[in-house]
């Protein structure tokens, strides 16, 4: 299959790159390459058999066009997005820009490229609009997420990105374009740039710098190791159903504070020579965020008993093997730049 992805030099972006170049399908990523596309990252996906960059913004609709034009891609995977929810309360403007001009950009730019293709390609074209479960708003103790939530979101990130789904789907609905939603729970991995929580705690710590937790700390995400949500977007794109719409969620709930805490325990025992064990002793409460969701859960039932996927990597194991892997590549941290993990308040809390 050609793939044509959108924020590929990101985060979940390249995970889905990787696992796709590797699979032998043909990619091709359209990414602004913003501040967060690490160029480390980017070398690697350049390395990649059957993959091509093209430095894109979304936002841009005849280069957007120009690229689906020479690609001929079989299905888009739209992942370009601004991200992060302390970024959104400092700077509205650009999550509106990206996430919701953006979104209508490209969808306008695929009608017209679908439109064009023979009845075969027409029938078999996917277009895959990766979202967030934080467009749901804020659950209580009990209960999950599930794909007809009510829509609820307290950020302006969420905001931007629940436009972005209602965007996706009235396209569907109006033009018939072969549109597929998922919201995903909050990812986590290697190469993740250091606003997000857990390579900012790691970066933190290695550093004796505070661990900042906001509020009390109990704030509960559900974690989704990036290589799962990567092998449930791939199997989407394959096989899902135009108009269909997924939750992939990770299974893990954790608040923040014993997450911070589980990091801090790991550190302890991957970095024994560390001057600043026990590092649990550097966390510190800050003032909670504006409009702070207290917890999310996600139901993804819908995905296991259709496609058969669920996630393979434990949350235990996962935080194991992402701590491990930025403690080996000093490199592209160092590459993310100093300023990123010295953002304040953009700790201990993803999302």
């Amino acid at each position: 299959m050609k793939l044509l992805v959108t924020g590929g030099a990101g985060f979940i972006g390249s995970a889905v790159v990787r696992l796709a170049a590797g699979l032998g399908h043909q990619v091709v990523t359209l990414d602004k390459l913003t501040y967060a596309a690490n160029p480390l990252t980017v070398a690697e996906l350049d390395a990649l058999p059957g993959h091509s960059l093209e430095r894109v913004d979304i936002i841009d609709r005849p280069a957007v066009a120009a690229a689906l034009r020479r690609h001929q891609p079989q299905a888009i995977l739209h992942l370009a997005a601004e991200s992060h929810v302390d970024r959104s309360i400092d700077s509205p403007g650009d999550f509106i820009r990206t996430n919701v001009t953006g979104t209508f950009t490209l969808l306008d730019a695929a009608l017209d490229y679908w439109r064009g293709l023979d009845e075969t390609a027409r029938a078999a074209f996917r277009f895959i609009h990766v979202s967030t479960d934080e467009v749901f708003g804020s659950l209580g103790a009990a209960g999950s997420f599930h794909e007809d939530s009510p829509y609820a979101p307290n950020s302006p990130y969420a905001a931007s990105k629940a436009s972005a789904d209602h965007l996706a789907r009235a396209w569907h609905k109006t033009f018939g374009l072969p549109v597929v939603i998922t919201n995903c729970s909050n990812n986590y991995g290697p190469r993740q740039f250091p606003e997000k929580l857990i390579p900012l705690i790691v970066a933190n710590a290695r550093a004796g710098r505070p661990l900042p937790i906001y509020g009390d700390g109990g704030n509960i995400r559900d974690w989704l190791f990036v290589e799962d949500h990567a092998r449930a977007l791939l199997l989407v794109a394959e096989r899902a159903a135009p108009g269909s719409r997924y939750m992939i969620g990770g299974g893990a709930e954790r608040t923040n504070l014993d997450l911070v805490n589980t990091l801090c325990a790991l550190l302890d025992t991957q970095v024994p020579a560390s001057p600043y064990r026990p590092h649990a002793q550097l966390i510190t409460r800050v003032a909670d965020r504006p409009g702070h969701d207290r917890r999310y859960a996600a139901d993804f039932s819908r995905i296991e008993h259709e496609l058969g996927w669920r996630p393979a990597v434990t949350l235990d194991e996962g935080l194991a093997r992402t701590v491990a892997w930025y403690l080996g590549n000093d490199a592209w941290c160092a590459a993310c730049g100093e300023t990123a993990t010295r953002r304040q308040g953009a700790a201990a809390n993803a999302h």
